[in-house]
């Protein structure tokens, strides 16, 4: 009995080495020599080298200058990245969407696009979509003194199909558009004080 004990811990222990820590070392091994930047989180940095973001979690922009994220059930802690599980009927839901459509100031006539009134599965989509990004245009250019034109072909130059040539719409990544938004805002001021 004691050498079948031993023999079923020698198989358990060979099974965890291979099972968990070969192929996790394999698979990470794998990710940092293909695709390092995604491996380690999709960090951007600024000039300086300080994180600023990651291109895989939203992040709660609420300047009228910026583009904002999908409402976020966590408050945008990646941390704890969950839906709210609220039903449509719920009251909390309907208030916290009525919320955001006010924020957005939209009307009837002006529709709010669904993907701005409710947060995703997880809480911290870091996407939305085109049509999303450019309900935005006239704020943030009022808020940035930017010609709106402008602004709507920096969202198209932004905007992506989520699946290649096999999905409808295009999707836009909330942080970059941001900082292509601040780089762009930069351009134009170096240009008006070159004049």
């Amino acid at each position: 009995m004691l050498q079948s004990l031993l023999a079923s811990l020698r198989i358990t222990a060979a099974t965890m080495a291979i099972c968990v820590a070969g192929y996790s070392a394999a698979v990470w091994a794998f990710a940092q020599t293909v695709t390092p930047f995604t491996a380690n989180g999709s960090i951007l940095m600024d000039p300086a080298r300080n994180p600023i973001g990651s291109r895989q979690i939203a992040q709660g922009f609420s300047q009228p200058g910026y583009f904002w994220s999908r409402p976020s059930a966590v408050d945008y802690n990646a941390a704890g990245a969950a839906g709210s599980n609220r039903s449509p009927t719920s009251e909390d839901l309907k208030a916290r969407a009525a919320e955001t459509v006010a924020a957005y100031g939209a009307t009837p006539d002006n529709p709010l696009s669904a993907d701005l009134a409710a947060a995703s599965g997880a809480g911290l989509d870091p996407h939305i979509s085109e049509e999303g990004a450019l309900y935005q245009v006239p704020r943030v250019a009022e808020a940035r003194k930017l010609d709106p034109v402008k602004l709507t072909e920096l969202v198209n130059q932004q905007a992506r199909p989520p699946g290649a040539f096999l999905s409808n719409g295009r999707i836009v990544n909330v942080l970059d558009l941001n900082r292509a938004l601040d780089q762009l805002e930069d351009t134009q001021k170096q240009v008006v004080a070159g004049q």
